[in-house]
This record gives C-alpha cells, sequence and structure tokens, in this order.
C-alpha cells in the first residue's frame, strides 16, 4: 500500500514526492503578499518526520547556505520519512539583513505566538501549528550574532538521551548543555515533545564557508542516524567535546583590540588570548583566560569597552 500523501497548508504532497509551497504571513503596504518559502521532500517509505529551519533571525546566512546544500543531495524517492525545510523563517529581517522584524521583535523570543498576536507571533504560530506540531526531530541553524563569530557547535539538552544520541551524530567540535529560553523555537517545540538541536556557526552576514560546510555535515549526519537517509562516505567524524559550562571573557579596558585567541583552540586559566591599545599604539591592558576550556566564540568587533564580551570560552567534560 502507498504511503499516505503529506498534508501542510493547503498542499498534499504525494509520497516519493518533492513539493516546494509558500505559508501566508502578511500583506504589504504595497499589497504584495509575503510568505514563508518551504520545501516538503515526503519520502516513499516510512520514518521519522523531521524539520530544518535557517534564518529565524534574518542577518544569518549561514543556515540558508546549508540547508540548499542538504536539499541538493537528497531525493524523494530514496528518502525514508519526511523532511520540511524552512530556509528563511524571518523573511523580512533577510531581505534587510535585520537580525529582527520590522517591529524589532525578536522572533526567536516568540514563540509559541498566536494567530491574532505581533507580527512575530504570527509567524511563530504559523510554524508551530504547520511545521513543528507535525515533526519528531528539529534542527534550527544559527550563526553569531553582534559582530561575533562562533566555532562550529551544537546547542541541546544533553540530559535528554535523544537529544544526546542525536548530537553526537551530529558531531560538531564541541555540544553545550544549553538551558531552554523562554519564547525560543527550541524550548516551544520541546514542550510539544520534540528532541531539537540547535547549531551555531560562523558570523552573522556572513558566508563562512567552514561554517556552513561543518552545518552540511552535521545535518546529513543527523539524518542518516535516524535511518532517513544512507550514512555518510566519510571517515568517522572526531567526536563532539562536550561542555556544561561556559563563560565570556569580558575587557577589562577599552581600546582597540587585537585578538589572538582563535576558534577551537584550547586554553588554559591565565593563557594570553590577546591585547588592548589605544589610538598611539600604546598597550592598555591584556586579556587573559578565566578558566580551562575551548574558545567557542569571539568578537570581530575592532573596538571594545570595558565590559564588553570578548571571547567565549567553554569548560570541557571529562568523557571517553
Amino acid at each position: 500500500m502507498a504511503r499516505p500523501s503529506f498534508e501542510i497548508g493547503s498542499v498534499r504532497v504525494r509520497a516519493g514526492r518533492e513539493q516546494a509551497l509558500s505559508l501566508p504571513i502578511t500583506r504589504l503596504v504595497t499589497g504584495a503578499e509575503v510568505d514563508l518559502p518551504v520545501r516538503v521532500l515526503h519520502g516513499r517509505e516510512d520514518g521519522p518526520t523531521v524539520w530544518v529551519d535557517a534564518a529565524i533571525h534574518g542577518d544569518e546566512a549561514v543556515g540558508v547556505e546549508v540547508v540548499r546544500q542538504v536539499l541538493a543531495d537528497l531525493d524523494p524517492k530514496a528518502l525514508r520519512g519526511t523532511l520540511i525545510a524552512l530556509p528563511i523563517v524571518n523573511v523580512l529581517g533577510f531581505m534587510t539583513g535585520d537580525r529582527y522584524l520590522p517591529d524589532r521583535r525578536d522572533l526567536n523570543r516568540s514563540f509559541p505566538g498566536s494567530a491574532r498576536g505581533s507580527l512575530a507571533g504570527r509567524i511563530a504560530h504559523l510554524v508551530m501549528t504547520e511545521v513543528v506540531a507535525k515533526c519528531e526531530v528539529g534542527i534550527d541553524l544559527h550563526t553569531g550574532s553582534d559582530r561575533r563569530s562562533n566555532l562550529p557547535q551544537v546547542r541541546t539538552d544533553l540530559d535528554d538521551p535523544r537529544c544526546r544520541d542525536l548530537a553526537a551524530a551530529f558531531a560538531a567540535p564541541v555540544t553545550l548543555h544549553a538551558r531552554l529560553r523562554d519564547g525560543s523555537l527550541r524550548h516551544a517545540a520541546r514542550e510539544r515533545g520534540a528532541a531539537v538541536l540547535l547549531y551555531e556557526g560562523g558570523e552573522a552576514w556572513r558566508m563562512d564557508p567552514w561554517a556552513v560546510d561543518a552545518g552540511v555535515r552535521g545535518v546529513r549526519r543527523v539524518l542518516a542516524a535516524l535511518g532517513m537517509t544512507e550514512p555518510l562516505a566519510e571517515d568517522p567524524p572526531t567526536p563532539s567535546l562536550r561542555s556544561r559550562r561556559s563563560g565570556w571573557v569580558r575587557a577589562r579596558g577599552t581600546g582597540m583590540l587585537h585578538l589572538e585567541a582563535e576558534l577551537g583552540q584550547r586554553v588554559a586559566q591565565g593563557d594570553r588570548l590577546g591585547g588592548l591599545f589605544d589610538s598611539f599604539g600604546k598597550r592598555v591592558r591584556l586579556v587573559h583566560a578565566d578558566r580551562d576550556g575551548v574558545v567557542v566564540g569571539r568578537t570581530e568587533a575592532p573596538l571594545v569597552n570595558s565590559g564588553d564580551a570578548v571571547v567565549h570560552i567553554a569548560e570541557v567534560e571529562d568523557q571517553d
């Protein structure tokens, strides 16, 4: 017996087919419609229903490219289960390179949303009802924010066995145990019973190839671990380092920043990470690591003020 069609919005996608569709969001003052772009791959055989999304923040381009490359290699005729892809969730922000929506709301603090709420609330409600409610696993793609770049990393609930196993399959350089934030997609989806991985990699409004590559490989590995696709033809990835504690080293002075610490670098407490200089080149203060760990984020801003976050260090958990 043929697998039943998959219903989303007003569209029904037949088994073994791929379908692009648009879910209506709002109408502009010009009368033009703004829609949420969605692509559904509905496999011929039974399997999990998974979503992957990007650009919940409109200045995060890396995830959009990750989704494009993942979809380019998938054949719905050979897929087991169903994949729902949302390459650009914050459409209005993405068109202008703005992290937020036109009303300055953070979409990732607006879930689960409301059908009669603000623009952010309506988009969140649309995603929850048409996508998340139909899925058991989700991958939420992000980059660093506010002139910060992030080492490819997964943030999830390491106390949840399924999330932990999926994060291990993704095999990002680092997996961080991250608390749930009220209003986030990850929080709202977990309340609905979905296992969610949040991927961070690269810098906002840049197409960092190393962050794209890590994201593409990670998503493909998760799909393979779920039995939806065949395993990748690659050498076994290096196991992800696990961390339950991390923190930002903050500037203890104001000046031009010259960072020496690189993403992925192992550091020990007291190690020199860089220095602050005035406009004439006189050194104002050095920046030192406040803990042992691995550098998972760094500012790319040339000028920092006292108290600004400079380097993000994750303490590594002992593991076999």
